[in-house]
């Protein structure tokens, strides 16, 4: 099989490693790529963004299967035009990638399908954003309603940030806040079936104690040794479900990777967003324990034949990530700065570049690399992934130092 992945960041360095390790995956081409890429794929020069580039590149290099990596193509459309070309790819539809392209549009499915979530209003106006503000009260929650790279929501208990965020964004969603751990649940699709992936838990914040602005995530880990049982089946039936029927009853089916951001609140399992791809950093972690061939996997969503598949395989033990940024992240990162140190198997790279003049490797974004590691358990895991980023060498470099603590020390508590 030949595949092309679309993407140049540390979700598809995650994701060319584990399409490499599938046997059945001949040979995987990369556009763009990054220089962690390029050590497992062969790289080309297309604007992902760009349908009929996209397409075009695809019949050239006779892929198999196309898997697109980051949310813009697809709600670009990129889906669409290489389908129309006859070749298999996984990834939604632009109008299936709705669900995280427009907040007020996945609001308005989960509505109709009866998914639980928070109440929410959106706004495009002061004198909306000030009522709705009124009613749900603190901690604030306004949501940028398009894309925004993962740093579009804003929680605060300041009115004046929140009230200053929904202005910049000018349409906004905002809801009532959602308090209980959080969770990441990938699920492949094909539309109809439905595969759940291993849960995972991302740290969004820039700091420890989950302090400071947003980014887009600072860490993860997998499994959660504090989740419920039976809550993939909880959500599988009360959401995915409901949602892909409701994306099939509107003409409009989801294929793909649905991301089911979650709450568990002491009310159940509430969705706090829908994602249409992969998400950053929880890749990472979820594909270093999947031990079923990553190619075949998504081939058969890409087919309509994940009813087909068999069971997925898991490894045994846990694995974390932990993101090392850029100074200035996530507000301006400064870019450009030498890397040592990440030549090392784990070091997935997320924002990086190859100086011309002599090959060195240059920081090119906020989130730079990720030191991702797997043990018997989390603790393991964890020492294992900050003996990684131990070794890297980046000027003015930081991350979060507490990825997983909570977990490890039993501090994370379900509301009953």
């Amino acid at each position: 099989m030949r595949v092309l992945l679309l993407g140049g960041g540390g979700r598809e360095h995650a994701l060319a490693l584990g399409l490499v390790g599938d046997p059945a995956v001949e040979v995987l081409f990369a556009a763009p790529g990054n220089p962690g890429i390029a050590g497992v794929a062969e790289l080309r020069q297309v604007d992902p963004a760009d349908p009929a580039a996209v397409a075009a590149l695809a019949v050239e290099v006779g892929a198999d299967l196309v898997v697109i990596g980051p949310e813009a193509p697809l709600v670009a459309g990129v889906a669409d035009a290489v389908r129309a070309k006859g070749v298999p790819v996984f990834g939604p539809s632009a109008e299936a990638a709705r669900l995280e392209g427009s907040k007020t549009f996945a609001k308005e499915v989960m509505t109709a399908a009866g998914v639980p979530t928070a109440r929410a209003y959106t706004c495009t106006d002061a004198q909306s954003v000030g009522r709705a503000l009124d009613e749900f009260g603190t901690p604030y929650v306004v949501k940028n309603d398009g894309l925004a790279a993962g740093k579009g929501v804003v929680v605060t208990d300041d009115r004046d940030v929140a009230l200053r965020h929904a202005q910049e964004c000018g349409r906004v969603v905002i809801e009532e806040y959602l308090s209980g751990p959080e969770v990441s649940l990938f699920v492949v699709t094909d539309g109809e079936a439905a595969l759940p992936l291993l849960p995972a838990q991302d740290f969004k914040r820039v700091g420890d104690g989950d302090t400071g602005p947003n980014t887009g995530g600072m860490g993860a880990y997998a499994p959660l040794p504090w989740a419920p049982p039976g809550l993939v089946d909880e959500v599988l039936a009360d959401v995915v479900h409901p949602t892909l029927a409701e994306m099939r009853r509107r003409g409009t089916p989801f294929a793909g990777l649905l991301y089911v951001g979650l709450a568990l609140t002491a009310a159940g399992p509430r969705v706090i967003e829908f994602n249409a791809r992969f998400g950053d950093p929880e890749t990472q972690v979820v594909l270093a324990l999947l031990e079923t061939p990553l190619g075949g996997l998504l081939h058969a969503a890409a087919t309509g034949t994940l009813a087909a598949h068999p069971p997925l395989r898991w490894r045994d033990g846990a694995a974390v990530t932990v993101v090392v940024a850029a100074e200035g992240y996530p507000a301006t990162p400064r870019t450009g700065d030498v890397i040592t140190g990440a030549d090392h198997p784990g070091v997935i790279h997320a924002g990086t570049a190859r100086r011309a003049a002599d090959g060195a490797l240059l920081s090119a974004g906020g989130r730079v690399l990720c030191g991702t590691a797997t043990g018997p358990d989390l603790t393991a895991a964890r020492d294992a992934a900050y003996a990684l980023v131990r070794g890297i060498e980046l000027a003015g470099s930081h991350h979060r130092t507490d990825i997983a603590a909570t977990a490890i020390d039993g501090r994370i508590t379900v509301p009953d």
